[in-house]
């Protein structure tokens, strides 16, 4: 069996016991429910780019959802001012991105260079420079282990929040979801100019004020740089991308939790969400801090990395480090983004 680490962005993780490549959804659902009927774990991997899998591996079946397909129905989208895309879950995130910026729909262009396949994307509710997944879907089509039948659920049944979803919250064991997403139904704007601009950075760089717009090609070529720039577009060559990207998500704390200076976005519950990387680089964890062979980026102190030869056991190592640091440092505790599999922080 083919080890988790050939399947992971951080190039991590043992072998499973068994392995199924699932190119139609009738091949998905059949994969998950033959093994949950055998009462065998199950991991649905997609990109494997949000996955920390233990150096053991994974002692059950590992469905590899590879179906393909983006289909639209212009007509009904017109009606509401844009076009709607369905697309299966197994296609990558970034390929969407870049069809929807050359045939001009927008609404997914800030979130360009995200590593990881469409059907992860409301799951995690994706998000990076003021754009976030959920402010595009119309509905997303799953097949429920628990009640074993296919659901659609429209955007407001999906409990989106940040970094968070009803199908990221719904589970049946650490590892899985209750819901193994099937499709993604995207309402998309119709023209050449992106969304307004909403993130101070990413406006900088276009040249534009917060709240301005600008082409979707130049948005995409924009977050794409800025990006490279923090080691988070995919590169073999480069030992900084060897990561799950952000590794800890921005804590949301009460506003008096917040420490003096740091970075404070008020949320509609009255507490605020502030900056992880501040808080990391704060309490000393610098760019590059730690020893190969796993570090913290040398772009990017919210990425852990891989500089080869790793194991799963020195990636947690350094993430207890740099979460116990914080917390000793500021009493806010940082949570991981990533999944872990069979492994514990």
């Amino acid at each position: 069996m083919p080890d988790l680490a050939d399947h992971t962005t951080l190039r991590l993780g043992g072998p499973a016991a068994r392995w199924v490549r699932a190119t139609t959804e009738d091949e998905l659902v059949t994969a998950v429910s033959e093994a949950d009927g055998a009462g065998e774990p199950v991991l649905v991997l997609g990109g494997g780019s949000n996955l920390v899998v233990a150096d053991e591996g994974f002692a059950g079946t590992v469905v590899e959802v590879a179906t393909r397909g983006v289909t639209t129905d212009e007509e009904a989208g017109a009606s509401c001012g844009g076009v709607m895309a369905t697309v299966a879950a197994g296609e990558s995130w970034d390929a969407l991105v870049e069809l929807a910026v050359e045939r001009e729909w927008s609404g997914i262009e800030a979130l360009s260079g995200i590593p990881g396949s469409v059907g992860a994307s409301p799951v995690q509710n994706i998000g990076a420079y003021g754009q976030e997944v959920s402010q595009t879907i119309a509905r997303v089509r799953v097949w429920d282990r628990t009640l074993r039948g296919v659901r659609t659920f429209a955007t407001a049944d999906c409990r989106f929040g940040y970094r968070t979803s009803r199908f990221k919250v719904d589970r049946v064991d650490p590892w899985g979801g209750r819901h193994v997403v099937l499709s993604v139904t995207f309402q998309l704007g119709l023209g050449a100019l992106g969304g307004p601009i909403a993130y101070a950075e990413l406006a900088r760089t276009l040249g534009v004020e917060v709240g301005g717009r600008a082409s979707s090609l130049d948005v995409r070529r924009a977050v794409l740089e800025l990006r490279r720039g923090k080691g988070m577009v995919l590169d073999a060559a480069d030992h900084d991308t060897w990561s799950a990207g952000s590794f800890f998500t921005n804590p949301v704390v009460p506003a008096d939790a917040v420490p003096d200076g740091a970075p404070a976005w008020p949320q509609p519950d009255g507490q605020v969400k502030t900056s992880a990387a501040w808080l990391i680089e704060r309490a000393g964890f610098a760019k590059g801090y730690g020893a190969s062979p796993v570090t913290l980026s040398g772009k990017h102190t919210l990425a852990l990395t891989n500089r080869g030869g790793a194991r799963t056991a020195d990636l947690l190592r350094l993430a207890r480090e740099v979460r116990d640091g914080v917390e000793a440092r500021f009493g806010i505790r940082l949570v991981n983004e990533p999944v872990l599999v069979g492994c514990e922080l």
